[in-house]
């Protein structure tokens, strides 16, 4: 008993020791598991939520600051712990003082490490908003001694690679190059094979090849309510909200990934989305993206109407997925669909930069980007079923209409009929 009086107040420090090392667990899972949607919604937020995402913009300085409290609590955690375990081993013998370290290792490893950030990921925006406050004084801190750890940092790198050099930019043809070396080895597994031809087709297609056209998404006139999607998704995965006239994609919000939204006035938590013309390479709409964070982009005309739109979506299935065509990903079918007779069954919204790559053949220049454009330039009217079109080496049958726009076109090629 004696020995239990002589060592409580040495518990009650650990105890307060592990519930501190798991509320800075608990701040570094909350704080980096926070959504892209999250980040944005905090910044228009409360104050504590505010303060989350002030933090969140100096990631680095963030995680030095909670890596370092964490750190000093563990170490004085265990100098706690010796002290009871070396009191225990005086008093009852080495068994339980071993026993008691044993116990006081588990202790810290699931309180103060498992469940704190498994809670932290479970509830993340209300942690990151709870805990805001606190840790930003905590960073605030060690401020002064952070250029003390950013120099012995750079000293330990300098010492492991003192020849580290970066590396030069990296040009599409290189990336061709490794698509190449990966073909004749096996250096490159094929999902990174496929990543890399994604990447590569980013660069040569422009925004209208990969927009959604304007018949093929939803737009909602504000004020928009949970109830005006009737329990749906939308085909693109994000709440398409237009301006007072109803003619142009504004904002937007990502259905998927959020997490937490109000019943009604949705507009007001949706993001303003960018505005590139029909002939921006893809590649530029997507490196702007991930540049400013909104993952929506309208697609306008030399007259600056709203055409299609681009979502971020939309290009990380083309990097990533081995479907890179837009029919695959819009209209859940095969780019080129072959018959029996050697025909192929393709959609109007097919590129012609594809068409040519397909079938390896040098096409007629045009000023059109889809064979939709194409049959229009030729028929001088809106395609309809039965409609025939000669154009370079290929005869096109329109064999399908649909109310929202969608062609299907049967193509072969004039050689082989002739």
């Amino acid at each position: 008993m004696d020995v239990i009086v002589a060592i409580a107040p040495w518990l009650v420090a650990m105890l307060l020791l592990v519930a501190c090392s798991g509320v800075f667990s608990a701040s570094e899972a909350a704080f980096f598991y926070l959504k892209l949607e999250d980040r944005k919604r905090f910044r228009k937020g409360t104050t504590s939520q505010r303060a989350a995402a002030s933090l969140l913009g100096d990631p680095d300085r963030l995680l030095s600051a909670i890596l370092f409290w964490n750190l000093m609590v563990n170490v004085a955690y265990f100098a706690v712990a010796s002290i009871v375990g070396l009191r225990l081993q005086n008093s009852v013998g080495s068994t339980y003082a071993t026993l008691f370290s044993t116990l006081s290792l588990l202790v810290i490893i699931f309180f103060s490490e498992m469940l704190p950030k498994s809670l932290a990921v479970l509830r993340a925006p209300a942690l990151a908003a709870l805990l805001a406050v606190p840790i930003a004084f905590a960073v605030r801190v060690i401020d002064p001694i952070r250029p003390v750890m950013r120099g012995v940092s750079t000293l330990s790198q300098r010492l492991i690679w003192p020849r580290f050099e970066a590396e030069p930019y990296m040009q599409v043809s290189d990336l061709e190059r490794a698509i190449q070396m990966s073909m004749q080895s096996s250096t490159v597994l094929k999902q990174e094979e496929m990543a890399l031809r994604g990447i590569v087709s980013l660069s040569d297609s422009q925004a209208q090849e990969m927009m959604r056209p304007r018949m093929r998404y939803k737009m909602f006139h504000p004020p928009v309510s949970l109830k005006d999607l009737d329990a749906e998704m939308t085909p693109s995965g994000y709440l398409l909200i237009s301006d007072e006239q109803g003619d142009d994609v504004v904002s937007a919000i990502n259905l998927v990934d959020a997490t937490e939204l109000p019943a009604d006035k949705l507009e007001e938590f949706a993001q303003e989305v960018l505005v590139f013309p029909w002939c921006a390479k893809a590649s530029e709409v997507f490196q702007q993206m991930l540049s400013t964070e909104n993952e929506v982009a309208a697609v306008v005309n030399e007259l600056g109407e709203t055409i299609g739109v681009i979502t971020l979506r939309d290009m990380m299935e083309t990097i990533f997925s081995y479907a890179h065509g837009r029919s695959e990903r819009i209209l859940q079918r095969k780019t080129f669909e072959e018959q029996e007779d050697g025909a192929y069954l393709v959609s109007g919204m097919t590129s012609v930069r594809r068409l040519a790559k397909h079938f390896d053949l040098e096409l007629p220049d045009t000023r059109h980007a889809t064979i939709n454009g194409i049959l229009q330039e030729e028929l001088e009217h809106i395609p309809e079923v039965e409609d025939v079109v000669e154009w370079g080496p290929f005869h096109f049958e329109v064999v399908e209409q649909h109310s929202e726009g969608h062609i299907l076109v049967r193509l072969t090629m004039r050689q082989e009929e002739e």
